[in-house]
Order: C-alpha cells, then sequence, then structure tokens
C-alpha cells in the first residue's frame, strides 16, 4: 500500500526528496526554507500542523527506556512493548484530563 502524503520538516526540503516522493505518486508536505526560491504560493498548512501531534507521541513512547534503546529482540516482543506503553500513554492522558 502506497502513502498518498509524506509530511516532512524542512530539513528535507530538496529537491531530490521532492521529486523522488513525486515519482512514486505521494504528495510532499515539506515547508520550503526561507531562502529557497520559486516557493509555490500554496502550501498544505493544516496536514503540516498534525505532524506535532504524531511527534509528541512518539516522544512519549520513547520515555519508556525498552521502546527508546530497542532491548526486545523479536518483532513479536518489541510490538507488545510498544502496545503497552501506547496503553500507559492513553491512560495517563485520559485520566489528566
Amino acid at each position: 500500500m502506497t502513502p498518498r502524503g509524506l509530511v516532512g520538516d524542512k530539513g528535507y526540503d530538496a529537491r531530490a526528496n521532492r521529486d523522488a516522493a513525486r515519482a512514486r505518486g505521494i504528495c510532499a508536505i515539506i515547508p520550503h526554507r526561507k531562502n529557497a526560491k520559486g516557493k509555490p504560493r500554496f502550501f498544505a498548512g493544516q496536514l503540516y500542523r498534525l505532524r506535532s501531534r504524531i511527534e509528541q507521541f512518539i516522544g512519549k513512547i520513547k520515555r519508556f527506556k525498552r521502546v527508546a534503546m530497542r532491548c526486545e529482540k523479536t518483532k513479536q516482543n518489541f510490538a507488545a512493548i510498544v502496545a503497552l506503553a501506547c496503553g500507559f500513554v492513553l491512560v495517563k492522558t485520559v485520566h489528566t484530563a
């Protein structure tokens, strides 16, 4: 299954990255740098703002040492630890709301 969009930060603002995504039929949602030449007028800002939620969630999960250091050797065990960490994050989020 091919993704429909690629959301990246300004560090990925290179013509090669945009062309590679376009060649695969993926819409690149990457903001242009201030000094970039030939900026398009339209930018999907709403989609780009959702990126921060994802990064915050990944940061919360990486607070669990076993996830951050990838202590589990098998894919199944690592997926179980990630699911457990997600459960803890969810419970804490619901409990404090």
